[in-house]
């Protein structure tokens, strides 16, 4: 398949195309797995949550998904209040989770099959519908084989086609990636992309993989449960000026101190790397290993990513 490219989607906001987060905070007894997290994806458009394991993505997934309430804070889904109106939230979200949901031993069309009845589908229009979505995905060939035998990135694809089985609205995706080997984790992004363009659905995923995040129209950064940064990902890796350059040496207090009164930079310590932004970083490498030859282990510098967007705003490494 053809890599899709993402189209930038700019739709009217009201609350019936939105999900409006406002002040959505939530804790389990003294941790505080959110706090006062205030976001709005509109319909169209391929949000992304990112953030390390522990960063508060899937309590924000599992309330999203329905499967916690709303303790603090409100969340309005197409214009229904998910604290009030869970039924009807329910009716409007496909939601796919990072562990498998198929059954192995069932083939493709009867995973499906089973998961219409649950919507109230059957006959000729649930048979119409399960062959759209076999096709569109790419799995048609594949309906009579059981799941167990298909490869990682195919079983995405047909749990995909399960959640839009009912026509969704909004398309819930947690880590949906996982597990997938790059060429896989291409394919479906590919594929989410042109749904999100195609049908004006509202795609919203968890992830902690950098390359997911690059494909969103926008992306939301958590960690410790705060949402720390909002916007494109060109637009938040311009807040990283110049290019980010990271050293490793015999002593990352000395060299450190060495570098602040040499080249009037302000190197940060980030997981026992000492880390530098500034314009023209192949010039800077040059320079400062014919300063501190003897001192440097290894050098390495490059246009600014997502990570180096996190480790800015919050001091610590992405992992």
């Amino acid at each position: 398949m053809e890599n899709h490219k993402i189209t930038r989607i700019r739709v009217q906001t009201t609350t019936s195309n939105q999900i409006e987060v406002k002040n959505l905070s939530h804790a389990y007894q003294t941790r505080r797995a959110l706090d006062s997290v205030s976001f709005s994806v509109s319909c169209g458009e391929i949000f992304g949550l990112l953030g390390p394991n522990g960063s508060g993505k899937t309590t924000l997934f599992r309330i999203l998904s329905t499967l916690m309430p709303v303790t603090s804070g409100t969340v309005c889904v197409l214009g229904h209040d998910l604290t009030t109106e869970v039924k009807a939230v329910r009716s409007l979200l496909g939601v796919v989770f990072q562990h498998p949901g198929l059954d192995g031993k069932l083939t493709v069309v009867e995973n499906l099959r089973h998961h219409g009845h649950l919507y109230g589908l059957a006959g000729k229009s649930l048979r119409y519908r399960i062959s759209e979505l076999l096709e569109r995905f790419g799995v048609a060939d594949r309906a009579k084989e059981r799941v167990e035998l298909l490869s990682g990135g195919l079983q995405r694809r047909v749990e995909i086609a399960k959640a839009m089985l009912h026509s969704p609205r909004i398309l819930l995706l947690d880590e949906p990636t996982s597990g997938l080997d790059v060429v896989g984790r291409r394919q479906l992004n590919d594929y989410l992309g042109a749904l999100a363009d195609t049908e004006n659905i509202l795609v919203l995923l968890t992830t902690h993989l950098l390359d997911d995040a690059e494909v969103c129209n926008r992306v939301g950064v958590l960690d410790a449960g705060k949402l720390v940064a909002l916007g494109e990902p060109d637009e938040l890796k311009a807040q990283v000026s110049g290019d980010v350059v990271l050293i490793e040496c015999i002593d990352n207090e000395v060299l450190c101190a060495e570098m602040t009164e040499r080249f009037d930079v302000s190197p940060v310590l980030t997981d026992n790397l000492l880390r530098v932004e500034c314009e023209r970083g192949h010039e800077f490498v040059r320079d400062l290993v014919a300063a501190f030859p003897d001192e440097i282990q290894s050098v390495r510098f490059g246009k600014p990513t997502l990570e180096d967007v996190f480790t800015k705003l919050t001091g610590n490494p992405f992992f």
